[in-house]
């Protein structure tokens, strides 16, 4: 995500795959394409301080014909025995990552920093930039109480996944509760040292879509550092894990919250160079800590307002 990163689409046979690059969307090969199935868009790595254009990047999103979620929900699979057995890294616990992970999305449906996505559609003319005013138009949602089920599947993990692996994982995730549902996000966590290549050097995590099922790949986080959020906000660690795993609530908040605009990429809400509503604020200087309507805090980074052509702050409630 440097300053010096640019747009561009490199089309792969009929594939075409988005990379989050400050605050941008680039066209790269997947970092392991023998395992490619669906586009994919990437959380791009954090280059430093300084490196993030922000809100000079200021055209707004546009709507491309297809879904939004306009009920959200999310579903967690801790994939691998690993998580179940439990395992430490930096001095914390892979509980204390579940916790950490488990009550940011448990508290963010109908949070103040999520209400930005309510202004995105569907069923709005395509190429629209504003939804107000539109009869047919069906919002993001932003309900309260967004987590559906949370499962430690306990199939072993490859070394190095795939994509088609990751999808077959968010699958397991869907039939273990209710079958596949459109309004789903189903989020796959990886265990510390079981990550698909290109992790922590290229992309932080990622979305996509299998059919109708909106998926998101989230490794262990801490295991890229600052590469991929940690510390990015808080400087210092506590016990609950602010700090350490900044990343966590940074990051997988943000594919959380394009799969509420763009469940299929690249179909729903995205700008005229690809980036959709994340990409644009990635690892911006105005992310920061939010309560979530809670005495709790988890960091985040701000997602883009249409109303206002930019990245807002990140409410502090």
């Amino acid at each position: 995500m440097s300053s010096g990163a640019r747009s561009f689409l490199v089309l792969i046979a009929s594939l075409t795959l988005v990379l989050s690059v400050t605050g941008l969307a680039a066209a790269a090969r997947q970092p392991d394409s023998a395992g490619a199935s669906a586009p994919i868009s990437y959380t791009g790595i954090y280059h430093g301080a300084g490196s993030h254009p922000g809100a000079a990047v200021t055209n707004n999103l546009t709507y491309h014909g297809g879904s939004v979620q306009t009920a959200p929900k999310v579903y967690i699979s801790y994939w691998g025995l690993q998580w179940a057995n439990g395992f430490s890294t930096g001095g914390y616990g892979s509980g204390s990552a579940r916790t950490y992970v488990d009550d940011f999305f448990t508290h963010v449906g109908g949070s103040t920093w999520n209400s930005i996505v309510t202004q995105y559609c569907q069923a709005a003319a395509v190429g629209s930039t504003d939804c107000s005013g539109v009869s047919t138009a069906n919002h993001v949602g932003n309900q309260t109480l967004e987590v559906a089920g949370i499962w430690n599947d306990p199939t072993s993990v490859p070394s190095r996944p795939r994509q088609a692996d990751i999808a077959n994982a968010a699958l397991r995730l869907a039939n273990h509760f209710t079958g596949v549902k459109s309004n789903a996000t189903y989020m796959v966590f990886t265990p510390s040292g079981r990550s698909m290549r290109g992790f922590g050097t290229r992309w932080c995590a990622w979305h996509s879509s299998s059919g109708t099922m909106a998926y998101a790949y989230i490794p262990y986080l801490p295991d890229a550092g600052g590469s991929c959020g940690m510390n990015f906000v808080n400087n210092t660690n506590d016990s609950y894990g602010h700090g350490y795993f900044d990343g966590f609530s940074i990051v997988a908040g943000h594919e959380y919250s394009e799969a509420e605009t763009d469940p299929y990429p690249n179909s729903g809400w995205l700008d005229s160079s690809g980036a959709e509503n994340a990409d644009k604020c990635a690892w911006s200087s105005l992310s920061g800590d939010t309560r979530l309507g809670t005495t709790n805090f988890w960091a985040v980074q701000p997602t883009w307002d249409n109303s206002k052509s930019g990245c807002p702050n990140v409410p502090s409630s």
